[in-house]
């Protein structure tokens, strides 16, 4: 099961796809620079990755994942631990800001999307003008919510993989260390084979619309 399969691979949609997809990893590696860094690691910001420009954050293969796998990877954001004065509550805090700004994201694009049909934005404009803005939006809302989730699955190199390591006692700390090696070629083997069906499945079919229309029904009143 491929990670975006759900998403239409005509070449009419790939630009919304991609569009979403740079918004989201962008933003996510720079709310891992940030929070770091607001933490007193300034390794971040000698990277050059206090920033919202995707060129510091995109990596090619992981980018040509994206177009010919529907799933891949950004650079990830080097943290020297020993700036904090508490590395483990500081490490959970700067790894759980990347999947929470990909949730404030969709939630903030999911209200533009809204308010541009509430509002009468797009009152009288082209049937190809709603698709355009259904498609971008839809795309958008639809990624940072599947990154936030996604990032959250606990297995090297994802971000639930770190905050459980730092949740965990020393003693399985030292023990998960010794296994993270192949936790990418697990990662790869659930995401390219079924067997991600049943990992990735619940995620697709549960977790993610009902984090839309959950949102969704929160931003309604709003517009009553």
């Amino acid at each position: 099961m491929h990670l975006f399969s759900n998403f239409s691979q005509s070449l009419n949609q790939l630009p919304f796809l991609l569009t979403a997809i740079l918004i989201g990893l962008t933003v996510h590696e720079f709310s891992h620079a940030y929070v770091a860094t607001r933490f007193g690691d300034p390794t971040p910001r000698n990277d050059g990755r206090l920033t919202l420009n995707p060129a510091a954050h995109l990596d090619l293969f992981g980018t040509l994942f994206f177009i010919f796998f529907q799933f891949g990877w950004a650079k990830p954001v080097l943290v020297n631990r020993h700036y904090f004065r508490r590395p483990r509550l500081a490490g959970i805090l700067v790894t759980f800001a990347g999947p929470l700004s990909n949730l404030i994201v969709a939630f903030l694009f999911l209200l533009l999307w809204m308010t541009t049909y509430n509002v009468g934005l797009l009152d009288g404009v082209s049937a190809q003008a709603n698709y355009i803005v259904d498609s971008l939006f839809g795309k958008i809302v639809h990624v940072n919510v599947l990154l936030f989730f996604f990032n959250l699955y606990p297995l090297p190199p994802l971000d639930g993989y770190r905050i459980v390591e730092d949740l965990a006692p020393r003693r399985a700390r030292a023990k998960m260390g010794q296994y993270e090696q192949w936790g990418i070629f697990v990662f790869l083997l659930l995401a390219i084979t079924p067997l991600g069906r049943f990992v990735f499945g619940p995620m697709f079919t549960y977790a993610i619309p009902t984090t839309i229309e959950a949102m969704s029904h929160a931003l309604s009143p709003l517009f009553a």
